[in-house]
Parts: structure tokens; C-alpha cells; sequence
């Protein structure tokens, strides 16, 4: 006999067609930036402190539903550390698509600060990258549709809320958009270990999309050669390489070092 097909909710109230963002910085930025996809909240029962309850009064003024669930539901509910708290949505997509790039550097009052990630495929290295970047004011993530991690639950936790505010661009070829970017006179420099000049004596001033390749072999070959100039943080230690993201916090924050006014 066969199995008869299952039902698209299952007993923890789940349904295929759900998108849940979790975390408390998470769920706080998309009460914030998209309330309308919000279907319900769900908290842990007997979970009480101060952000908890900010997030309850924030949903309880914008009429959101609440659920609570035990704590084994919850995990069985979310993917990863929810911190007593998350969120059901419908129709949530991050993604901005590759039209919108043009639309943001032709509204843009100031000189465009981009980040590209070129193939980096680890969840938790991209939610940290976006961190980074929307903490410097980068207007812009950029990476490829293939070869790269997407916004997920993962992405959304470990981004502590950055993945809803920071515009993010997957792209069908990056080479052409690198090259678009460069016709709009904004300088590409790239983070190549064994690159000769220093970040620190890099010009990071004016129109700048900086470019930082994935976990293991860096750079892509064509990305590499696209790039106006090339740096490399410098290494003082014998460890000879860093990790994505903490290499896209060093880079971002001495751009915006130097990019700070001048009095």
C-alpha cells in the first residue's frame, strides 16, 4: 500500500511553506524592517527577561499573533540557537534582485561603499560578513548566485539582524557586474594574500567596492584579474591566513577609518 502524502503541517504547527527567522536580534530587526510577512510570534514558555519582553510589546502594537511552545518545540521549530523566540513568516525573501544594484547607486548622496564576497559558502561566515558590513554602512553585499552561501534562518541568527537591513544582491555573473561597477567609475580592489601592498597604504576613500574571495582558495581566477588593484592585511603571526569574516571586518573598518571626515 503506498504511504499516503504528508500533511503540510505537521504537529509542531510547522508548514512547508514557512519561513522562520529566530534569535532575539533577528527577530527585533524583522519586526522592524518587515513586519507585514510576520505571521505569528513564538516564545518559549516561562522565558522571561527585558528583550524578550520589548520584542512581545513591539508584536503586541503591530497586532502580530503569539504562540508559546515548549523549549523542545522551539528547536524542534528553528535550526540553530533561538534564544527563546522566533518567528513565522511567509513570503520573506532578502534577496534583492540584480536591477535593484542600478536603482541604489543612482539614488546613493554619497560615494558608493560596496562588499563582494566571491564564493563564500559557509552560513555562518556570510551572517558574520553582513554584521560587519552593516555596522561600517556598506549600502551593498554583493555575491554570486552560484558557488555562495544565501540568506538563511543560520544567516539571519548569526547576522544579529544585519541581513534585514543591508541590501543583499545575488548576481547571475559576477565578472559582468564587477565590470558595470567599474563603468560607474567606482574603484575594485581585492584581498589577496599574496598581494604586494598593504591595506593600510591602499587608497579606500571615494566610490569603493571591496572584494574578498571564499574560506579556502580566496579569489576566483577572473575575479582576481578584474580588480583594479590588489591588497593583503598584513600578518605579523605565523598563521598565514584568516577566516572571510574577520578579514571583512579588518578591511571594512579601516575604509571607514579612512573614509571619516575630516575637520
Amino acid at each position: 500500500m503506498k504511504k499516503s502524502r504528508q500533511s503540510a503541517q505537521d504537529t509542531h504547527g510547522r508548514s512547508a511553506a514557512d519561513d522562520w527567522v529566530f534569535g532575539l536580534h533577528a527577530v527585533a530587526a524583522l519586526l522592524k524592517h518587515h513586519a507585514g510577512n510576520v505571521q505569528a510570534l513564538v516564545v518559549q514558555q516561562g522565558r522571561a527577561d527585558q528583550r524578550l519582553e520589548s520584542i512581545l510589546e513591539q508584536a503586541a502594537q503591530l497586532g502580530i499573533p503569539l504562540e508559546e511552545r515548549s523549549r523542545s518545540q522551539l528547536d524542534e521549530l528553528t535550526a540553530g540557537v533561538h534564544q527563546g523566540v522566533a518567528a513565522r513568516c511567509v513570503n520573506l525573501r532578502l534577496e534583492r534582485p540584480e536591477s535593484f544594484l542600478d536603482s541604489l547607486l543612482a539614488g546613493l548622496q554619497h560615494p558608493p561603499f560596496l562588499l563582494v564576497l566571491d564564493g563564500v559558502t559557509d552560513p555562518h561566515n556570510l551572517g558574520a560578513c553582513l554584521r560587519s558590513a552593516e555596522a561600517a554602512g556598506v549600502d551593498a553585499v554583493i555575491v554570486p548566485k552560484d558557488k555562495s552561501a544565501l540568506i538563511t534562518a543560520t544567516v539571519r541568527k548569526v547576522a544579529c539582524g544585519a541581513a534585514e537591513v543591508v541590501p543583499f544582491i545575488p548576481v547571475t555573473n559576477l565578472a559582468r557586474t564587477l565590470r558595470a561597477l567599474q563603468e560607474r567609475r567606482i574603484w575594485v580592489l581585492g584581498a589577496a594574500g599574496e598581494a604586494t601592498a598593504s591595506l593600510y597604504d591602499t587608497d579606500l576613500q571615494g566610490a569603493l567596492a571591496l572584494v574578498l574571495g571564499s574560506e579556502g582558495t580566496g579569489l576566483r581566477r577572473l575575479t582576481r584579474e578584474l580588480c583594479d588593484s590588489l591588497f593583503a592585511i598584513p600578518m605579523a603571526g605565523e598563521v598565514s591566513s584568516l577566516n572571510v569574516s574577520v578579514s571583512a571586518g579588518i578591511c571594512l573598518f579601516e575604509a571607514v577609518r579612512q573614509r571619516r571626515p575630516t575637520h
